[in-house]
């Protein structure tokens, strides 16, 4: 049985500096929908969440596919182009799925107090995702800003727990959002 592997960066050095930038600037300015493509994987992975992976994830960095994420194709792809080893939800660096299927944020690890930034990171695939919703506030965000979040009140949580707690990049199709866990969330 043969096995066909879809493309990564057409140009990797470039590509992936470039791939790199966005999501540092999605990183800084939480609620910035920016588009991130050029990258095919296996379904159910969006364009957006490929090029994550291509740009973070390596051959040292734990990765966890929770639900339909976790197929043999989207393995397959990730061994090929990243090398990352694939582990269960507690030993992750960065988690990959749809939020009902990823868990509880609790599962994965949340950094400690001597060393915060251990913790995991989600890119969680949404079917939409829009400048609505809940009210975001905090550093990167001048007035405030506004994202559609999949479970608010875990999120709320997630950030009360600052400097610990994970931070959350969400993807759907080219579009990628991010939600790092010093962000404020209230209601719009």
């Amino acid at each position: 049985m043969s096995v066909h592997l879809t493309a990564g960066f057409d140009d990797p050095a470039r590509d992936g500096a470039r791939a790199f930038r966005q999501v540092l600037d999605a990183m800084a300015h939480p609620g910035r929908i920016v588009a991130l493509d050029g990258v095919v994987a296996p379904a159910p992975c969006s364009p957006a969440a490929a090029v994550v992976l291509l740009t973070l994830v390596d051959a040292t960095t734990p990765l966890h596919l929770a639900g339909a994420h976790d197929c043999a194709a989207l393995r397959d792809w990730v061994a090929f182009h990243t090398g990352a080893p694939l582990v269960d939800a507690a030993q992750a660096s960065f988690a990959l799925g749809r939020w009902d299927a990823l868990g509880p944020l609790a599962t994965y690890a949340q950094g400690s107090a001597e060393y915060p930034d251990r913790s995991a990171t989600f890119i969680v695939e949404m079917h939409a995702l829009q400048n609505d919703g809940a009210r975001l506030t905090g550093p990167g965000i001048e007035t405030q800003a506004f994202l559609s979040l999949p479970d608010m009140p875990a999120l709320v949580e997630n950030a009360a727990r600052f400097p610990l707690g994970l931070d959350v990049l969400f993807t759907s199709g080219p579009r990628l959002a991010a939600l790092p866990r010093s962000t404020k969330i209230g209601d719009c």
